[in-house]
């Protein structure tokens, strides 16, 4: 599969194919109804926990309906598999009712996406079979399509007032630009990063470790609820699962799969964000990071990735040239351009042989240039039209003054 293809441009044919190569799963029937396949992948994202490699080579080998019927104890388990693993997840399949959470999905204005449906995002087999089972979706817009042009922001829970106003800025400036930012709605980056799209009016995805109505963490339930209106919610566990510290960390791969790129804000060394940047990495997506002051330890994951494996980005404009397409260039960055940077060549010697304190004669200032007497003569009667020097008697000093760039006003006028 090209890279096109990866991400939902190519045929009908590459985006309806599994990572070990076998048909997927057929498109979605009527939204009222429940096909086999879709009800099975359903009870399967609560018996298995995200990112299990191992589940998702039998979900390959055997499909979704075949291995929810040996799990829930209908049929042989998968081959070699362990037992007391297989145990446990009979107990979990004991207490499944897919219907149920596809219903209580649908009630939220919701739906279950699996891989093979249009909206399913291609990119999202390039996890092998560490790929989703499928996705709890809740929110109006296309998944597909919204994740086609989106990046990650992540960072530190516990940021700091620098971090949360670059993570909220960073946001909106996506946003601005037609971006989709995804996220994952914890405290600090990720809740900043979030409201920052928010406010421009923008795209911004949650990528949550729970059920799609579970909010978590509690003091976001307001922000979650935004994102829900305004943007998408997105979980692979279903409605009413709550999160769990393995479940946040395989949550995260799905953030990297999901976008073109991640740009970290603020993480420590052992921060989870820098997770998620690493396995952008490895799936070929961009790795970003914002610097931050040398002496913050919140700034010492991000500057370790800069050292080697991340590209360092300091606003949505520098971020877009790299993930976008073909054009999508940064503005031209340099200094400012002061006047004395206009002078030709010889006018600018002239100045510079002028001293700091004091004055010469143009005598002096030829040596000193490298000139004729003539040519300094006339060059500083240019230099003095222009303010630069001023003439006391024989002799030429500078003009205290302060150094403006061209184009500047003063005064405020």
């Amino acid at each position: 599969m090209n890279a096109m293809d990866a991400w939902g441009f190519g045929t009908h044919e590459a985006a309806n194919t599994t990572p070990g190569g076998g048909a997927a799963d057929p498109q979605p029937a009527h939204a009222d109804t429940y096909e086999p396949r879709r009800t099975a992948r359903a009870a399967l994202t609560r018996i298995l926990e995200p990112g299990d490699e191992t589940a998702g080579r039998w979900l390959r080998e055997l499909g979704p309906e075949a291995l929810w019927r040996a799990l829930s104890g209908d049929a042989d388990p998968p081959g070699g598999a362990n037992a007391d693993k297989i145990a446990g997840l009979k107990l979990r399949a004991a207490r499944t009712d897919p219907a149920a959470d596809l219903a209580a999905v649908t009630a939220l204005g919701g739906r279950f996406i699996i891989p093979g449906d249009k909206e399913w995002p291609g990119q999202l087999d390039d996890l092998g079979d560490g790929r989703p089972i499928g996705l709890w979706v809740s929110g109006r817009a296309n998944l597909r399509f919204w994740a086609l042009r989106s990046v990650a922001v992540v960072g530190a829970r516990a940021c700091t007032e620098y971090g949360a106003h670059l993570a909220a800025t960073l946001g909106a400036g996506l946003a601005e630009r037609g971006w989709t930012v995804v996220s994952g709605a914890a405290y600090g980056i990720d809740g900043a990063a979030h409201r920052g799209a928010l406010a421009a009016d923008g795209a911004t995805l949650a990528v949550l470790a729970s059920g799609v109505d579970y909010a978590y963490p509690r003091g976001h339930t307001e922000l979650l609820g935004r994102i829900g209106e305004q943007g998408l919610l997105v979980a692979e566990l279903p409605p009413g699962a709550h999160p769990t510290r393995s479940r946040f960390i395989q949550r995260n791969r799905v953030i990297a799969a999901l976008t073109r790129g991640s740009v970290v804000v603020e993480a420590e060394l052992r921060s989870g964000s820098l997770v998620t940047a690493r396995r952008a990495l490895a799936l070929g997506r961009f790795t970003m990071g914002m610097p931050g002051p040398v002496t913050s330890g919140l700034s010492a994951g991000v500057h370790q990735l800069l050292r080697g494996e991340a590209v360092l980005v300091t606003d949505a404009d520098e971020v877009v040239e790299l993930v976008g397409s073909i054009g999508d260039l940064g503005p031209h960055r340099q200094g400012p351009t002061l006047a004395r940077d206009l002078l030709d060549p010889t006018a600018a010697r002239v100045l510079e042989a002028l001293p700091a304190r004091g004055g010469v004669d143009a005598a002096h200032l030829a040596r000193e240039s490298g000139t004729t007497r003539d040519t300094a003569q006339s060059k500083l009667v240019e230099l003095q039209s222009l303010g630069f020097v001023q003439r006391c008697g024989g002799r030429w000093e500078l003009v205290r003054r302060a150094e403006t760039a061209v184009g500047s006003r003063r005064g405020g006028t």
